[in-house]
């Protein structure tokens, strides 16, 4: 086993040197994530700033530039519970019911009268029908929109329920419907939450499912929750609307399937637009910032095929009309329709500054919010509190380090010190695999690491016990180091595989503080035999290979 090739050797050697080249980003942590910011930001916005440039320069593309990934409560950061309003979803597919149904209705005009829309909860659509004796058939029309609920739990159940009351049909979501809605809703915002936080280049956020309606989201790296409210909490929700009218009062009757809504760049100016939008941002396919002919900033946006397929008929068929793009409740523009734009692109501008067009251009890559979103819960953890947990860390670290490798020195001499050069090379292996994996570090994982710093030797001691008793049985010294490595091995392997099932356990089932434990356990337990079993038998043989002892004191 002593007999060790000279590409093994290469291999081990190599790997070792890659782990060092890995983990040294981690030295310069600042300027390294500055850089990485820049990067991001320049491949998502196509433009380079000379900030940015600035920022890349600060570190050689050629070297790795992966990260540890410091967890919320080491790096600080903000954290919010928010509660997701999932009722706005059942006025929203109301209102997008009403103009099929209302078409459905008038085909029948002759046998069931003239129908309107009546007041009613926001949940439900209430028609009033002209021939009330021909509910019945009203009733029927309406279930033709029907479909199946699309969930395993409501199948085989429609999706409305149609009552009736007088001259009044009532349509709303049936309690499977409502059921599946809540459920689609709650993973539609986890999504969206998601790639907004991930557009703006923080890493490794949590964001889960809490309880029915509520989302806790947790993001290192963010200066304050108010912060982290203003990117999560603007819906961006981007629609475009017929221009019915326009006027001065915000308090005008806008009559039914119509809004009132204010003009962003002319206070005191509100447009009377159709409620139904002709698309919206949920068919954007993509957005990004630009500049417009007079070199102002702007958003490009194109739709997919059937919002541009929209867009175009609309276009085409209403040249002259006004035409009015609502952003998040403002009409931000209501141009003239000059042509038809058959293609799906189009262009927002107005005032704003690069900043504000590369944020839009986020918000509405990553899509609108399907409900509204109201934090119950928001706190800031300071980077002072996180850089004090690191230090807390740190030391018990370099502790735990300096207490196990006096400890096996004390022990074993020279071959402590080989095992004592393993442990520090499998605490930079960690971090170096964490690195390239993208992994979070947390305060439980500094734990795991101080953990795998007094584990580590314990596949040396196996082995050099092993080789003291080969000693004692009289056996040369080169004979005895081979004896012990192979009758160390088996023992070896045992104690680390149900250990490593334990932290696998842990991490595929636990959360929070127990997966951040796991992460540097499994990674720790693997690097460790390797740097006990490889890189101190390495060792062992270069300086059996120089002195070549006749006898040895261990």
């Amino acid at each position: 086993m002593l007999q060790i090739p000279v590409w093994k050797r290469v291999l081990i050697l190599g790997l070792v040197a890659i782990g060092l080249l890995f983990a040294m980003p981690n030295l310069f942590y600042e300027r390294v994530e500055r850089h990485n910011d820049a990067v991001a930001e320049v491949e998502r916005a196509g433009f380079e700033t000379p900030e940015q440039a600035a920022a890349r320069a600060g570190w050689p593309d050629w070297l790795p530039s992966n990260l540890v990934n410091l967890g919320l409560d080491l790096r600080g950061g903000a954290h919010l519970l928010g509660e997701v309003h999932v009722a706005d979803v059942y006025r929203s597919r109301m209102n997008a019911l009403w103009p099929d149904l209302r078409e459905a209705l008038a085909r029948e005009r002759d046998v069931i009268g003239a129908v309107r829309r009546a007041p009613g909860p926001p949940d439900q659509l209430h028609v009033e029908i002209g021939e009330p004796s021909q509910m019945a058939r009203a009733v029927e029309i309406a279930r033709g929109l029907a479909t199946p609920v699309a969930s395993l739990s409501g199948a085989g159940s429609s999706d409305l329920a149609i009552t009736a009351s007088g001259s009044t049909l009532i349509v709303g979501l049936s309690e499977a419907e409502r059921a599946a809605t809540d459920d689609r809703t709650i993973q539609q915002s986890l999504e969206i939450v998601r790639r907004r936080v991930d557009e703006v280049g923080t890493r490794e956020p949590t964001i889960q499912r809490q309880g029915a309606d509520r989302i806790l989201i947790q993001v290192p790296g963010i200066g304050s929750a108010e912060e982290l409210k203003a990117l999560i909490g603007t819906t961006a929700r981007l629609t475009f609307h017929p221009v019915v009218g326009q006027g001065t009062d915000a308090n005008a009757r806008p009559g039914p399937g119509n809004i009132i809504v204010p003009s962003l760049e002319q206070p005191g100016v509100f447009y009377t637009l159709t409620e139904a939008p002709v698309v919206s941002g949920e068919e954007l396919t993509d957005a990004r910032p630009s500049f417009d002919q007079n070199g102002q900033p702007a958003v490009e946006f194109r739709f997919n095929p059937t919002g541009a397929r929209r867009f175009g008929a609309y276009t085409a068929a209403n040249v002259g009309q006004l035409f009015a793009i609502v952003l998040d409740n403002q009409v931000i523009s209501a141009p003239v329709i000059r042509d038809a734009i058959p293609g799906g692109q189009g262009q927002i501008s107005g005032a704003m500054t690069v900043d504000e067009s590369n944020r839009l251009a986020v918000l509405l890559r990553a899509g609108a919010l399907p409900a509204q979103m109201t934090f119950l819960e928001e706190r800031t953890i300071g980077p002072e509190l996180g850089q004090d947990s690191i230090n807390a860390g740190a030391l018990a670290t370099v502790v735990a380090t300096v207490l196990v490798v006096g400890y096996i020195v004390a022990s074993y001499g020279l071959f402590g010190v080989f095992a004592s050069i393993a442990v520090i090379v499998n605490v930079i292996l960690i971090l170096s695999v964490m690195s390239m994996n993208g992994a979070t570090l947390t305060l439980p994982g500094i734990a795991g690491i101080v953990l795998t710093v007094g584990t580590a030797v314990d596949a040396n001691v196996i082995i050099y016990e092993r080789i003291r008793e080969e000693l004692r049985a009289g056996k040369r010294v080169v004979a005895a180091i081979d004896d012990g490595f192979n009758e160390a091995m088996s023992a070896i392997i045992d104690a680390n595989v149900t250990t490593f099932i334990a932290a696998l356990v842990m991490f595929f089932l636990g959360s929070g503080p127990v997966k951040g434990f796991a992460v540097t356990l499994v990674i720790g337990i693997v690097t460790s035999v390797f740097t006990a079993i490889y890189l101190t038998r390495l060792m062992i043989v270069f300086w059996l290979q120089r002195r070549r002892p006749a006898t040895l004191e261990l």
